[in-house]
């Protein structure tokens, strides 16, 4: 175990993008910038770059640890509204930048998840904002595929696979509420159908879908609970609109079981991609807690 103290606090951080021979994570940080580290030889980073004008609230990685086809990428957003992707291959500027119009007010972006990387050519973004809004950004067009608005605060977002054709994504939002959109189907105007649940008393602050099965997730609350989730798909998930058109259908989501760890907010989990139910988890009580999530108990 080793410890090296940086100038600027680190906010957030993901080996998405990396092997597991190199070992490298890469981190956004409160003044903005974008490192990535080699762990064996952490003092300094192996890449740099001020990534965003104000600090960088969320990163994901995708390409690397044989999830996700195409080259390695990484996603950083940040408080000053935009959203940036990155290949560690270009020093110096981003592969793609999505930020607002000219005269359009900037949102602070919470959050941000790649999906759809399932062959060489695709690849989205989804990005979560301050004021509720959720846009797609589809990177092999350049172009905003899709977006929401879920009313409050998105605080994350996760497809329930990356490298996949998108399949299902979950939003989870300030006032306890959570939405999963089924995403294999697009309709003009109303979009992708979705279904939504009144989670926790408080801020889901996280949700992390199981490895193992991509209809379970597990969300995590401002008080200090977990909740187990599993996704029920409909008998048909798409139907004919009276135009002829393709709309989706939403399924339903049921409460697998639910324990409160802290009176403080958990704040990040994770799980085990090897061990089925192996889990772990941070809270605002400054305790790392590891977890062994079973069918009818948590151990």
């Amino acid at each position: 175990m080793f410890q090296v103290e940086k100038a600027k606090p680190i906010k957030c951080g993901t080996f998405g993008a990396t092997s597991l021979e190199q070992r490298h994570i890469a981190t956004g940080d409160f003044g903005g910038h974008l490192n990535i580290w080699n762990l064996e030889m952490p003092e300094v980073p192996v890449y740099t770059v001020k990534a965003h004008k104000e600090i960088v609230n969320s990163i994901d990685g995708v390409g690397g640890l044989g999830i996700g086809d195409g080259a390695p990428e990484i996603v950083t957003g940040s408080r000053d509204g935009t959203v940036k992707v990155w290949d560690p291959r270009q020093k110096d500027s981003p592969v793609a930048n999505m930020e607002p119009m000219e005269g359009e007010t900037k949102r602070d972006c919470w959050t941000v998840a790649f999906g759809h990387a399932f062959n060489d050519q695709d690849r989205c973004v989804c990005a979560g904002y301050d004021n509720g809004d959720i846009k797609l950004f589809d990177l092999r067009n350049m172009s905003v595929r899709w977006e929401t608005n879920i009313k409050n605060g998105v605080c994350c977002v996760e497809f329930d696979r990356k490298d996949i054709n998108m399949n299902k994504l979950v939003a989870t939002s300030l006032e306890g509420k959570f939405h999963v959109f089924d995403m294999r189907t697009q309709h003009p105007t109303k979009g992708f159908a979705s279904v939504s649940e009144k989670a926790h008393k408080s801020t889901i602050w996280q949700v992390r879908h199981l490895p193992q099965n991509r209809d379970v997730f597990m969300t995590a609350g401002g008080a200090g609970n977990i909740h187990l989730w599993k996704y029920e798909y409909p008998a048909q998930r798409s139907k004919k609109d009276p135009d002829g058109l393709d709309v989706g259908v939403a399924g339903s989501v049921s409460l697998l079981q639910n324990v409160t760890l802290s009176t403080q907010p958990i704040a990040s989990l994770d799980w085990s991609p090897d061990k089925q139910g192996l889990c772990v988890c941070s809270g605002f009580d400054q305790s790392v807690r590891v977890l062994i999530v079973t069918k009818l108990n948590v151990v």
